[in-house]
């Protein structure tokens, strides 16, 4: 026989049909799925590589060194199926039942082209794709590399009316290669017969999201879903749910907002959110339970439960850049991200130290390219960047003060982007959320000083043609110095939040904004409404010499917040609301 091995390029040589189309790159799924797979494993970066393949109904799975020869891995097959043939011979007397006479090794070996593949070949490079593994009389197609599923699990928590996002992560592949087809458990009953589907299950839908219906209440969803990169197509996986689809809420505090924003905006428009959108941590302490929202239904603070509210609310905002706070570490990775990553989101997040809950922007990735990542913990930036030399030696000057400033872990997010349609159009967005006490005016101002100074260093050094876009939760009411210093450029040391915790933490001194800024959506009423407190706490600051309001998307009317006293309610995931605009370049 041809020994061909001679040198492991030579290997790589394979004649491949060009995918012309959708059409093509589906029949090509379709005979993948009906050919048996050894699906192998390797990359340079790791030293081993994984051989898998199903024989009579058992899974194989072998990890073997790169650099072995292909001689010792094809004995190792041979090995495994001796010893499952002597398991199945063990059972059979066990039971009383015949066994066969001794059976002969299934010869194994590997082929490539037509040829037989030399077995001092090392595994590296006799794995290839498109070789061709014999096991006794059974041929496996050798498929390197192809495009695999690492993570796909359903949500716990299906709400009709309300999307169904996988959480999915591809290996060797991309998500927006990859087939979906969703099933929903058919319904016996009289006259169903000619609706059912094969096994139970009807066919509901082939987009990476499903929404359920009123009439799939009380069925369980499948998902059979097919890693893909364009030319080749992975193994099938099937999920099925744990729960079945439970009624929605009705009618929630958003519904009337989407038809504002039922649209994705032009080149020339950017349609901004932000959100406090109710940490876990926070929701499920018995404080929240008890004292601060005893009003809110039980099952409505449960995480899955206001997830999929969340996601209903934020992908019907078509929104170009979204800054939320409050994220849980766990919610971005495992929730938020694969929902909007499947709505065109990209995103990133910063968390707080020594703590379970960040900050997250996400962007269009249609419409906006990330150029950098400029995050800082304020209270570390004010005393280790010389910039703020000058407020940190006032701050040091009262320890009682800098004790307080100090021991918050607030971050600032900053994130600059590009328009995809316009590379000179450039916005630097920066997202937060300020310390949280009713008496801590003092220390918001401090954190509010160093962030306009940081983002004046970012956008002077790096970016002076960026405009800024600051949104968070500020915790500050239109009346605070943290407002007044914002909106109007200068803050005086008369001004009472630097008493705002008496006269231990007072250290007057007049702070300025380096930048022109407005609040896009005014001084609403409030953002924030409790049981004990309403008022407004979020904003999103633009430059008025950059961009200009188009629209402020109406926030929910007072009837939608206190149908059930307070927020965050059945109809409501959190305890604030979303700020919604669309900002126009001028």
């Amino acid at each position: 026989m041809l020994n061909y091995l001679t040198t492991a390029s030579r290997l790589f040589l394979r004649n491949t049909v060009p995918i012309s189309s959708r059409g093509n790159y589906n029949i090509i799924c379709r005979f993948y799925r009906r050919m048996d797979r050894a699906v192998v494993r390797c990359v340079p970066w790791e030293s081993k590589l994984t051989i898998s393949f199903v024989l009579d109904g058992s899974n194989k799975h072998m990890l073997r060194d790169q650099t072995e020869e292909l001689g010792k891995a094809l004995a190792r097959i041979a090995n495994s199926i001796i010893k499952g043939q002597g398991k199945a011979k063990k059972y059979k007397k066990n039971k009383g039942a015949p066994t066969d006479a001794q059976e002969p090794a299934a010869a194994v070996r590997l082929y490539y082209n037509g040829d037989f593949v030399a077995e001092d070949a090392l595994n590296s490079d006799a794995w290839q794709d498109g070789a061709v593994l014999h096991v006794g009389d059974r041929k496996y197609t050798v498929e390197r590399n192809p495009p695999t599923f690492t993570t796909a699990e359903l949500p716990a928590s299906l709400l009709a009316g309300f999307p169904v996002c996988p959480k999915l992560k591809v290996e060797f592949g991309d998500l927006k290669d990859c087939r979906f087809k969703w099933f929903k458990e058919s319904k016996s009953g009289a006259g169903d017969e000619e609706h059912r589907g094969e096994n139970g299950w009807t066919e509901a839908g082939s987009e990476r999201v499903f929404i359920p219906s009123n009439m799939d209440i009380g069925s369980k969803l499948k998902l059979t879903c097919t890693p893909g990169d364009g030319k080749r197509c992975g193994m099938d996986n099937e999920l099925v749910t744990t729960g079945t689809v439970e009624a929605g809420p009705g009618s929630c505090t958003f519904d009337n907002r989407h038809m504002y924003t039922n649209k994705v905006t032009d080149d020339m428009t950017v349609r901004v959110v932000s959100y406090n959108i109710l940490a876990d941590v926070y929701a499920q302490t018995d404080l929240s339970k008890t004292v601060l929202y005893p009003y809110c239904t039980p099952y409505a603070l449960e995480l899955d439960y206001r997830q999929s509210l969340i996601k209903k609310e934020l992908s019907g905002y078509n929104a170009d850049v979204i800054c939320l706070q409050e994220v849980d570490k766990s919610v971005f990775a495992d929730s938020l991200s694969p929902a909007l990553d499947a709505f065109g989101f990209d995103g990133v997040f910063r968390i707080k130290e020594k703590q379970h809950e960040g900050l997250a922007t996400y962007y269009r990735r249609s419409k906006f390219k990330l150029l950098s990542q400029h995050d800082i913990m304020l209270s570390e930036a004010l005393t280790s960047d010389p910039i703020h030399e000058e407020l940190s030696d006032r701050v040091n000057s009262n320890p009682a003060l800098k004790e307080k400033v100090m021991q918050r872990s607030t971050t600032l997010q900053v994130s600059v982007l590009h328009c995809l349609s316009d590379p000179s159009k450039k916005i630097c967005v920066a997202n937060t959320h300020l310390y949280w006490h009713p008496k801590g005016g003092n220390v918001r101002l401090v954190q509010m000083a160093v962030a306009l100074k940081q983002l004046q260093q970012v956008i002077t050094q790096s970016y002076p043609d960026a405009s800024l876009l600051f949104c968070g939760d500020f915790n500050s009411t239109p009346s605070s110095g943290v407002f007044q210093l914002v909106s109007q450029g200068v803050l005086h040391s008369t001004h009472p939040d630097w008493s705002s915790n008496g006269q231990d933490e007072l250290c007057p001194m007049e702070v300025s904004n380096p930048f022109q800024l407005s609040s896009a959506c005014g001084e609403p009423a409030y953002t924030n409404y409790v049981g004990g407190f309403h008022g407004c706490l979020d904003y999103i600051f633009m430059d008025p010499r950059v961009l200009q309001v188009d629209q402020m998307i109406p926030l929910p009317s007072h009837q939608e917040v206190t149908t059930c006293q307070a927020l965050p309610s059945v109809s409501h995931p959190s305890d604030h609301i979303a700020l919604v605009c669309d900002l126009k370049w001028k």
